[in-house]
C-alpha cells in the first residue's frame, strides 16, 4: 500500500463520511443531491484536511459517475480536454478541482460550456473564501457549501474505522491505540482529519511489535508522531480576517484570555504591523473616551513594539491587549462622528452660519462674514452663547455619553451643568 493511510480510507459513499452532517448528513442538501442523482456543480469551501476530496469522492461512488481529480494551478488545458473527451463518451464526469481559487481565464472559458451541458459535474475545492477568490463565471453556475472542521469525537470515529479496515487501513495489523493517546490524535489536529490519520499510520509503522505481535501506541509515541500543525493563517485567505475580526471582538467583550489567544496566533503568524495598526484602533473605537490615558498607552505599547520587533515586541503588546480589554469601553466617539456623518452624507445641513465665516480677507465684513462672531476667551470662563450648527440642524445633537462610562458622565454632567447655569 504505497497511498498514505487518509488517501486509502477516502469513503466510497456519502454514509462513509464523517462529520460535516450540515451538508451530507441524512435529509440534508448534498445528500438530496445523491439519493436524486441530481448533482450539480459546487465549490466546496474550507480549511484543509476536513473532507472536501471525501465527499467528491463519496458523490462520485454513490451514483457511479466516473471521478476525476485535478488541481486547477498545476495541471494543463490539455488534462481538462482529456476529462471533457472522456465525459463524452462516459455521460458524466464529477471532476474534483482542487485549487480552484487558481483557476485562470483559459481553462475557465474551456470548462463553462461543459458545465452548461452536464457533462462535467466540477466539484471545486478552496480554502480561499469563494466569494471573494473564485471568478464570478464559475461562482454562479456552482453551489457554494462551507465545510465546518471535523469535530474531535468525529475524528475518533474515523480513526477506529482505520485501525480495523483490513483492506484500506491498518486492520492487518494489531494495533493497541490508548485512550490518551486517541484523544490526543483528536483533539490536537484542530479538526484536520488528514493530519490524524497520517499520524495514526506513522505511530504504526514505526512502533516495533512486542513479543506478542502487538503494536501499543501510547501517549508518548502518538505526541512523537503528530507533528504540530501549521497556524491556520493565510495573510492571503479569509481565516487571516477571520483572526483579526475575533481579536478585536474579544477585547471589545472584555474576553482577556480570547483576546490573547487570538494575539498569540497572529504573533507567530509575524503580524506584527497588522497588530499594531488593530490595537491603535481598538484604543479609540472600543475604548475610547472612557479611558483616554489607557488608549495613549495603547500607542505607546505600539510605538515600542514596532522599535523592538518580535519576539521581544509580543511584550507591550501583550501589556496593551490585558488593560484594552479589562478597560471600561465606550464606543461614543465613533458613533457621534458617524452620525454626523451621516446628516452630512444625506445633504443636511445648510450653509455655515454668517457670523462664522471666514473674515480674514479685506471686504469680508461688506459680505456679512464673520458679524456678530462672540470670541469666547474674552467672556467668563470662556463660554459665551452663540449658534454654531447651520440653520437647518441648529438642533441636532450626536454625541451621548456613554452611560457606563466613569470619565464621560463625568465630563458630561460638568458640560450640562456649566451650561445649564450659563443659559
Amino acid at each position: 500500500m504505497n497511498q498514505p493511510l487518509a488517501y486509502r480510507m477516502r469513503p466510497t459513499s456519502i454514509e462513509g463520511i464523517v462529520g460535516q452532517e450540515h451538508l451530507v448528513g441524512e435529509e440534508k442538501i448534498i445528500w438530496r443531491m445523491v439519493k436524486a442523482k441530481r448533482l450539480s456543480s459546487m465549490i466546496l469551501y474550507g480549511p484543509p484536511g476536513i473532507g472536501k476530496t471525501s465527499i467528491a469522492s463519496a458523490i462520485a461512488g454513490s451514483t457511479k459517475y466516473a471521478f476525476r481529480m485535478l488541481n486547477a494551478g498545476t495541471n494543463t488545458k490539455k488534462d481538462l480536454q482529456i476529462v471533457a473527451e472522456e465525459a463524452k463518451m462516459s455521460g458524466s464526469v464529477v471532476l474534483l478541482l482542487d485549487e480552484i481559487h487558481r483557476l485562470d481565464k483559459p481553462k475557465q472559458d474551456f470548462l463553462l460550456p461543459h458545465l452548461e451541458s452536464g457533462k462535467i459535474i466540477l466539484i471545486g475545492a478552496t480554502t480561499e473564501n469563494p466569494y471573494i477568490s473564485i471568478q464570478p463565471a464559475i461562482r454562479s453556475r456552482s453551489q457554494i457549501f462551507e465545510l465546518k472542521p471535523i469535530t474531535p469525537e468525529n475524528i475518533q470515529i474515523a480513526l477506529e474505522r482505520a485501525i480495523n479496515d483490513e483492506e484500506n487501513g491498518l486492520g492487518h495489523l494489531d494495533i493497541e491505540l490508548s485512550e490518551d493517546a486517541m484523544l490526543h490524535l483528536a483533539r490536537t489536529t484542530n479538526g484536520d482529519l488528514r493530519s490524524a490519520l497520517n499520524a495514526l499510520e506513522l505511530a504504526a509503522e514505526s512502533t516495533e511489535a512486542n513479543k506478542d505481535g502487538k503494536i501499543k501506541i501510547t501517549l508518548d509515541i502518538a505526541e512523537e508522531c503528530l507533528q504540530r500543525k501549521a497556524l491556520t493563517h493565510d495573510k492571503d485567505g479569509d481565516a487571516h480576517y477571520d483572526v483579526i475580526s475575533a481579536f478585536q471582538k474579544s477585547i471589545r467583550g472584555s474576553d482577556v484570555h480570547a483576546a490573547l489567544h487570538y494575539l498569540a496566533r497572529l504573533v507567530e503568524a509575524g503580524e506584527l504591523q497588522i497588530i499594531c495598526r488593530r490595537l491603535m484602533i481598538i484604543a479609540y473605537e472600543d475604548i475610547g473616551l472612557a479611558n483616554p490615558a489607557g488608549a495613549a498607552r495603547a500607542v505607546t505599547a505600539v510605538m515600542a513594539a514596532e522599535k523592538t520587533g518580535f519576539p521581544e515586541a509580543r511584550i507591550p503588546l501583550a501589556n496593551a491587549v490585558i488593560e484594552l480589554a479589562l478597560s471600561e469601553k465606550s464606543d461614543s466617539a465613533i458613533a457621534a462622528v458617524d452620525a454626523a456623518l451621516s446628516d452630512v452624507r444625506a445633504g443636511k445641513g445648510s450653509a455655515v452660519p454668517d457670523h462664522l465665516k471666514d473674515a480674514h480677507y479685506q471686504g469680508a465684513a461688506d459680505l456679512g462674514r464673520g458679524v456678530g462672531y462672540k470670541f469666547p476667551h474674552s467672556y467668563e470662563n470662556g463660554w459665551v452663547k452663540q449658534q454654531y450648527l447651520p440653520d437647518t440642524i441648529v438642533n441636532a445633537k450626536y454625541y451621548s455619553p456613554k452611560p457606563t462610562s466613569r470619565f464621560e458622565t463625568a465630563l458630561s454632567s460638568q458640560y450640562e451643568k456649566f451650561h445649564k447655569d450659563k443659559l
